[in-house]
């Protein structure tokens, strides 16, 4: 295989896990999600070895397969980045015979993903009571905007109005100005994350109880629940934290400073690394400084202390001062772009990228697996599914339809 992604960049020394089943092998995850908090959830399920069935619309697919530029003979960057080691069925569960199809794959399933509006699947009789009736051991993880409770449950929900809902966008952006939303979907990801968290845990559940649960994940309560330190810092005080721009609101100097060549990351987290720092950068003078002596001083005389950081930063590139506090000790880094994250040694050793060969798109990059387990790692297995491609496969195989039930379907639309 050429190492080459579809940008054609190249990737040197891109490692492979070797094939393993995984700690999820045997479990069978039907995901009716779309986009994307429900899509990483159960991409991070397929990685440990479940088998994920993508139930998608017939003709058109997922949303995202349309999102773009960029695309790769047709596939969509962002599908391909959220969508590896799953199997695609078409099926328009609306139809009566494909709603036959969806109930016999239920009943097979042992977790079912979902990201519909509340209410939205019980008018069709596939909300959770429902099915939990019917199929008591089944796991079904729902994740919406505003959960399956209280007065906003209806509400649909979208990255960009959460991360403001939920307030990390009042955190982000200049001191001054209107606040910025996160450089990734936070929110939707966030949502992903927890959901294959509480998935996992009903999973253990159930090996003590024999019965599934509902798993209510909404994108408001994952944001909030990021929130941490600054939402500690409002109870204790009661008043909202302001926006810090890249400075931090109770350490100090920690931040981004320009470098004669580029930014600099600085994290002086105690007054040891203040004192050692000012030993590297030429500021002797302030290390025993009363105005910055201590962490509760630099942060009170933060508007005084910055300045004289920030001159001191433009005496040298990026890599002299990265030499100097590396060998120092100091926690410090450059703040890179994403050709250098994505080519960089560290991450291609860790496995943080793959190269796979797609049916239409040729050979992609793809991220990899973050959580390393040794005795039953997760694995890149294989790519996303072009639309459809597994629909076949899963109807005779798994259902025992005949060819020509499958071609007859076809041709109603139900697949």
């Amino acid at each position: 295989m050429d190492p080459r992604g579809s940008n054609g960049i190249a990737c040197p020394a891109v490692n492979h896990s070797p094939q393993s089943a995984g700690p999820l092998e045997g479990v069978t995850v039907l995901d009716l999600s779309r986009v994307l908090s429900g899509p990483y959830c159960t991409m991070q399920l397929a990685d440990m070895g479940a088998r994920v069935i993508k139930i998608e619309r017939p003709g058109t697919g997922d949303d995202t397969r349309a999102w773009g530029p960029p695309f790769v003979n047709g596939e969509s960057a962002y599908f391909l980045s959220i969508n590896r080691n799953k199997e695609s069925l078409t099926l328009n569960f609306k139809h009566p015979d494909g709603r036959r199809l969806l109930d016999e794959l239920i009943a097979r399933a042992d977790v079912l993903v979902e990201n519909f509006r509340p209410g939205t699947l019980d008018e069709m009789g596939l909300g959770y009571e429902a099915l939990q009736a019917k199929h008591p051991r089944l796991i079904y993880t729902s994740i919406s905007g505003f959960g399956h409770s209280g007065p906003l449950r209806e509400r649909a929900g979208y990255d960009a109005v959460l991360q403001g809902e939920a307030g990390i966008m009042s955190l982000t952006g200049p001191p001054d100005g209107c606040g910025y939303k996160v450089g990734v979907a936070i929110a939707d990801l966030a949502a992903g994350l927890f959901a294959a968290q509480g998935t996992l845990l009903a999973l253990y559940a159930r090996e003590r109880t024999g019965r599934g649960q509902h798993v209510d994940i909404a994108m408001l309560d994952s944001v909030a629940a990021l929130l941490t330190y600054q939402a500690g810092i409002y109870f204790v005080t009661g008043a909202p934290p302001k926006r810090h721009g890249n400075a931090h609101p109770t350490v100090a100097p920690y931040e981004t400073f320009q470098a004669a060549d580029g930014e600099v990351v600085l994290a002086a987290g105690n007054d040891d690394l203040w004192r050692k720092f000012c030993g590297v950068a030429g500021l002797e003078m302030y290390a025993a400084d009363p105005r910055f002596a201590t962490n509760r001083d630099r942060v009170r005389n933060y508007a005084t202390l910055r300045p004289i950081v920030a001159e001191a930063f433009l005496r040298r590139t990026r890599s002299e001062w990265l030499d100097v506090l590396n060998e120092a000790g100091i926690p410090a880094g450059p703040v890179k772009n994403l050709h250098e994250v994505l080519n960089d040694e560290q991450l291609l050793t860790r496995e943080m990228v793959h190269v796979l060969q797609h049916s239409s798109a040729g050979p992609v990059r793809v991220l990899g697996v973050p959580v390393k387990l040794s005795a039953t790692p997760g694995a890149v297995r294989r790519p996303p599914p072009a639309l459809g491609e597994h629909t076949d496969k899963i109807l005779t195989v798994d259902l025992g339809l005949t060819a020509s039930q499958v071609a007859a379907m076809a041709a109603a639309g139900v697949v």
